[in-house]
């Protein structure tokens, strides 16, 4: 039986666990492939990451004030989060106006994107400019480690976080070549910009 108490003790736990073995890492003479092996084989997953942003943070703060900009970000949560949790999404991490999104599957990934992008359209076309959401959307797909429900880390992880955050303009999902290639199904066009860890970019046409 699930204990109340075991989520506040497993995050922790993996957390410590993982520093322990870096701090071994840092130890004189220490054998770095086979405390990296360690590492992998106790925290190694295959999951798709979502990193998402919501455009224009700094103009949109110096017209219309943090508060207002606050009110779009509780919005956009309202919105999206039922989007996620239907397609089995996890919400590990809040940031400001940023989600980091990991699913087991990269076809659940791509459609959740597509979802969350057409619901905001459906919610932006009867508001006002000032009060619409505009979603930028990175994904990414691979081997990561992932410590607890707190956070992931690996080359797909930084790839999307670059994709979502940074490159990605309003309405746009764009992809790693790992998400593309699993994605067969899904029509892609070729982005120019490529983030470091990913070998291309792609976006995705819906």
């Amino acid at each position: 039986m699930f204990h109340p108490s075991a989520r506040s003790v497993a995050v922790p736990a993996s957390a410590k666990r993982l520093q322990q073995l870096i701090e071994e890492r840092l130890s004189p003479g220490a054998d770095r492939a086979a405390l990296d092996r360690r590492i992998w084989d106790l925290f190694g997953e295959r999951w798709a990451v979502m990193f998402t942003d919501l455009s224009g943070f700094s103009r949109r703060v110096s017209e219309f004030g943090i508060i207002h900009f606050l009110q779009v970000i509780q919005q956009s949560l309202k919105l999206l989060t039922p989007v996620i949790d239907s397609h089995d999404g996890i919400l590990l991490k809040i940031e400001a106006d940023s989600l980091l999104v990991i699913f087991r599957r990269p076809e659940r990934a791509v459609a959740c994107s597509i979802a969350m992008q057409r619901t905001l359209v459906a919610h932006n076309a009867k508001l006002a400019p000032e009060d619409r959401i505009l979603l930028c959307i990175g994904l990414g797909w691979g081997e990561m480690l992932r410590i607890g429900d707190q956070d992931v880390f690996g080359a797909e992880v930084n790839a999307s976080s670059k994709l979502g955050e940074d490159i990605a303009k309003a309405g746009e999902v764009l992809v790693t070549g790992a998400v593309k290639d699993a994605c067969p199904e899904c029509t892609w066009a070729p982005h120019d910009e490529i983030p470091p860890g990913a070998a291309s970019a792609w976006r995705l046409v819906y």
